[in-house]
């Protein structure tokens, strides 16, 4: 496992999406969490972190994002996961409530995947494993940015594209597996026990917002932040709103809420 440790104060840990690494984070962490100690760890199969098998099941990401705690010592962390990082998130909620302060999730679901995704994932299982893997970058990444921020931050699609080339095959086939196989974790989200914040990108080519109203039905308890320019990639898009609304809900927790 590799991943960064910067800053002091409160612990955050930052979980990146599919296709991302922790350098996705950077500009975010840099320019609006300079008062916390932030861990953004790439995880099995993307950036610099080993594929250790052909399927990587959320619980099993999980479990090597509990040994950066523990190897750390942090104590109790609020963890914020985009997109896949949202599913490691949950099953860590699930499996490990104990060491997690609060959790955001950014622009992620507490559910399974339906057959269509199941459909989706497998083919572009095949195209990774015929060498094609950036054909599913070169519409995948574009497609994470709202439609009407994609002129603006041309330079931040390239970056995104990069750090996705930059993903290992096996990885990328190890994390699709693990996306198809994880269950339903509605049951987590309903816990009031913890601090929940959802943020979603009204512009999401990915999760409609008719899912997010979802998932803020299910979770009546939990802080809600609507991006109205965002699609995919709201710490890129809106860093400034994305930022202030994770640190309220950090100092909100520390003050007792």
């Amino acid at each position: 496992m590799v991943y960064r440790d910067r800053g002091e104060g409160d612990p955050i840990l930052l979980v990146h999406g599919y296709l991302e690494s922790h350098a996705i984070w950077d500009h975010f962490t840099e320019n609006f969490l300079a008062d916390f100690r932030v861990i953004a760890p790439d995880l099995p199969g993307h950036g610099q972190s080993a594929t250790f098998g052909e399927t990587h099941l959320m619980e099993d990401l999980a479990g090597s994002l509990l040994a950066i705690l523990e190897a750390e010592g942090t104590g109790k962390v609020f963890m914020v996961g985009h997109s896949l990082g949202g599913y490691v998130t949950m099953a860590f909620a699930d499996l490990y409530p104990e060491y997690l302060s609060g959790y955001c999730l950014f622009h992620s679901t507490c559910f399974a995947d339906n057959e269509e995704k199941k459909k989706n994932r497998d083919r572009e299982i095949s195209l990774v494993k015929c060498g094609k893997k950036y054909q599913i970058i070169a519409v995948n990444i574009p497609k994470e940015f709202a439609d009407s921020n994609l002129g603006r931050m041309k330079d931040e699609v390239e970056r995104a594209k990069q750090i996705a080339m930059n993903t290992p095959d096996d990885g990328i086939v190890a994390i699709l597996n693990g996306m198809k196989a994880r269950p339903d974790r509605t049951a987590v989200l309903q816990n009031d026990r913890l601090a929940l914040l959802l943020i979603g990108g009204m512009k999401d080519n990915y999760i409609p917002v008719e899912t997010f109203d979802r998932l803020i039905g299910i979770a009546p308890h939990a802080s809600v932040l609507r991006l109205d320019n965002s699609g995919h990639l709201g710490f890129v898009e809106e860093p400034r709103p994305a930022a202030e609304a994770i640190i309220a809900k950090i100092k909100s927790r520390s003050a007792g809420e």
